[in-house]
This record gives structure tokens, sequence and C-alpha cells, in this order.
């Protein structure tokens, strides 16, 4: 399938989904599972192509681990083979080599790790030679780069004989996936501190305990249910699975949405998303919740809603850099993404005397949220996505679930 048409629903959108599991938790569980010995209970184990790459892997006894185009199993993998003293080379697609992994080596080295570059510093793919721990127990680290780094040792901090206090220097990025780590970590059996006024988390040594474990469905993927609720012209849907008091950063898009004309009501089974009035413009910080900047932005392109962005740095070095993606695709549907002051500060506007095409066709850059987040602006009218099969990496039955209240045409 190179191309799917979204037509607009042509009866009010009445419907419930049971979202996927959310990847960023199931990859958290994987590893702690592993580090017990594979003994945990993990149910409702998410279907993306990222975590079901992650529990291939962790089984595995191949020397060349292949992570695809997961950049949180490319480091998470990277900190547990290393501190279980495994030999491995790490590799991905070409993006995924171009993906910078630096200062997660360093650290790693320091606590005693022997890795090294097959090709460029700082990047993929990595030749994983053995652990010997080097007795340092404290690392700095900057505090605004991606939160992936981070969780990545303190996963492995239990394991390490003095267990492990990390500095977070400036500001820090992606907080609510750190503490997302920390609180399955606690699940698990692992006491911390975390001095959020210092920004400074203390794991001790200790073995995780084997537990039972329910992953959350994900926020990320009920992001685009909320789009698609904004956009159409009469829409309820019920999302299943989902918590109000969430580990998942992601879970912010309730809070975003009300802007945009979504109200949230949480039920027993998940929440119930309703069309309220929305607001003629919205400022947003992204820093904590960057996976969800594709989608807002272009929900407000097309309602005419002016949004400013800022915490969205770290887009570009993603699966594609999204910043400059969105400012290629918006226009096509007669909306624009400005950089308003250097890698700070953008706006998203709509454009006024566009030409548009009557069948606007979205690049998705092997990007999947690229897909799904531009997949709504058929609530509107006709739109052409490309490359849809890109939504396997974190919410497979995207279009099955899409088909539920509209028409779908594949090309």
């Amino acid at each position: 399938m190179k191309s799917i048409i979204v037509h607009p629903p042509k009866q009010p959108v009445r419907t419930e989904i049971r979202l996927a599991a959310s990847k960023s938790e199931c990859n958290r569980a994987l590893i702690i599972n592993a580090l017990t010995g594979f003994q945990c209970a993990l149910s409702n184990i998410s279907e993306a192509r990222d975590s079901q790459t992650m529990q291939r892997l962790l089984q595995s006894d191949d020397y060349t681990a292949d992570v695809i185009d997961a950049g949180t199993t490319m480091r998470f993998l990277t900190a547990y083979f290393a501190v279980t003293n495994q030999k491995k080379r790490m590799t991905g697609t070409p993006r995924m080599c171009e993906r910078p992994i630096g200062i997660l080596v360093d650290a790693l080295r320091i606590l005693g790790a022997d890795i090294e570059y097959e090709q460029n510093e700082g990047y993929p793919p990595l030749k994983l030679n053995g652990f010997s721990y080097s007795g340092t127990n404290e690392l700095t680290m900057r505090g605004d780069v991606s939160s992936q780094y981070i969780s990545a040792l303190l996963l492995i901090a239990p394991e390490l004989p003095g267990g492990l206090k990390i500095r977070l220097e400036g500001e820090v990025g992606s907080r609510p996936y750190i503490e997302m780590t920390l609180n399955q970590m606690a699940h698990f059996g692992i006491e911390y501190q975390a001095d959020w006024q210092t920004n400074t988390l203390t794991i001790p040594p200790y073995k995780y305990q084997p537990q039972s474990y329910s992953i959350e469905s994900d926020w990320s993927g009920a992001s685009y249910w909320y789009s698609i609720v904004a956009l159409a012209d009469d829409a309820e849907v019920e999302l299943l699975g989902l918590k109000k008091n969430s580990l998942q950063g992601d879970s912010a898009i309730a809070e975003i949405m009300r802007n945009l004309g979504v109200e949230s009501v949480f039920t027993e089974e998940g929440v119930l998303l309703a069309k309220i009035p929305e607001a003629a413009s919205i400022g947003w910080d992204f820093t904590n919740c960057p996976d969800l900047a594709q989608t807002i932005a272009v929900c407000c392109g097309l309602k005419n809603i002016k949004l400013s962005l800022t915490g969205i740095e770290s887009l570009k070095i993603k699966e594609t850099d999204r910043v400059l993606a969105l400012q290629n695709e918006l226009v096509k549907l007669g909306a624009e993404l400005k950089e308003i002051e250097k890698d700070h500060l953008y706006e998203v506007s709509t454009l006024k005397n566009a030409t548009l095409s009557e069948l606007p066709s979205i690049l998705t850059y092997d990007d999947h949220r690229m897909a799904m987040a531009f997949a709504p602006a058929g609530m509107i009218s006709p739109v052409r996505i490309e490359e849809p099969g890109v939504v396997v990496k974190s919410y497979p039955g995207f279009w099955k679930d899409l088909a539920k209240i509209t028409t779908l045409e594949e090309e």
C-alpha cells in the first residue's frame, strides 16, 4: 500500500476505541523483566514494532542487535547489554545511525563499559566489548538532552554494585518520562530519591523484585483521536484503557485539547471525548511532551487557532527532522510553521488566500507520527497520506481503527 486517502465521515462520529498499549511503559517494563531473569508477569504487551523489536532482541543470542528505527530500544538495550556484560553490535536503519548516542556511551564508559564506535564518533553502530565496574557511582549529565539517555541509566542503576547518583545540569526536558521510569522501578521494589530542587536522582544497589504489571494504553495514540474529535463536525469518542492519573507525559493532551475544543470525561473504562467551544489562540511548552507537537500543530493550522510552540528542539533529531517536515507539509493544508526565535519559539498560523490542491498529498518521511498527525485532516476534506505503513512503529492498528468512523481508500 503506497498511500491511503482519508475521506470526511458521512455521519456523526460515534465510536469507542481500545488503544494500543504504551510502548514507553512497555519498553521500560521489558528491560526490568529482563533484569529479573524474565520472571515478571507482564500483561497488555505493546504490539508496536519498537516494543516487539525490544522483546525479540532481549531474547536473542545473536551478536548483532538491529533495532531498526527504534530510538528507545537502541538506548535502553545499549545500557542493558553493557551492564550485563554482553558482547553485542548495536545497529539500526541509516536514520537510526544518524541519531546521537554519545552522551549515553560516555556515561556507560565512566561506569566501566568497553564500547567502540564502528563508524562515526558519537553515533551507532556500536561494539559492546564487555563491562568491568569502575567503582564510580556518580554521574553528571545535561538535563536538556534526550530523557531516554537518563532513563536508560536509571533502569540499570540498581544492578551496579554502588548504585548510581545522577546530577542533571540545566533545564530538565521530558521530566514526565524520567518520572515514569522511576515509578515503574518502584513498582518492582526499587527505592529511589528524586530531588527536583537540585535535579539529583539517587538509586541504591538492589535487585528488582519480580511482579505482575499491566501496561496502560498509549496516550500518544490517544492524541490522534483528540484531533479527530476537534476537527470533525460532530463527534463523541470513548478511548478505552486510559487512566486519569497516568505515568505518561503525553496525558497532557487532555489539558491541551480543551483549548482546541475537546472535553475529557474520565469513565470506569477510559476517557470520553466530546466537543466544546475552542480558544482563538494557544501557547504551549512541549518540553515534557514533544511527541504531541505535530498533532497539535496540524489541528491548530486547520482550525485557524494561532499556536505558539516552545520546547520542540528535540524534534529535529527524531525519526526525521520533524520541524522541517511540519514546515513542508502544513503548507499543503493552508497553514505554516514559522520560526520566530531560533531554536526556541515557533508559531503555527493559517495562510490567507492559499491555493490548495483538492487532494493534498502528505509525505510521511518514514515517521509514524507524521502519518497519524496529518490523517485527522481528512475529517474536513480528503487527504492522501503517503507510505501509511509507517504507523506500525507505534500504533499498528491505526488505519483499522480509523476505518470504523470514515471511508479509507487504499492506493
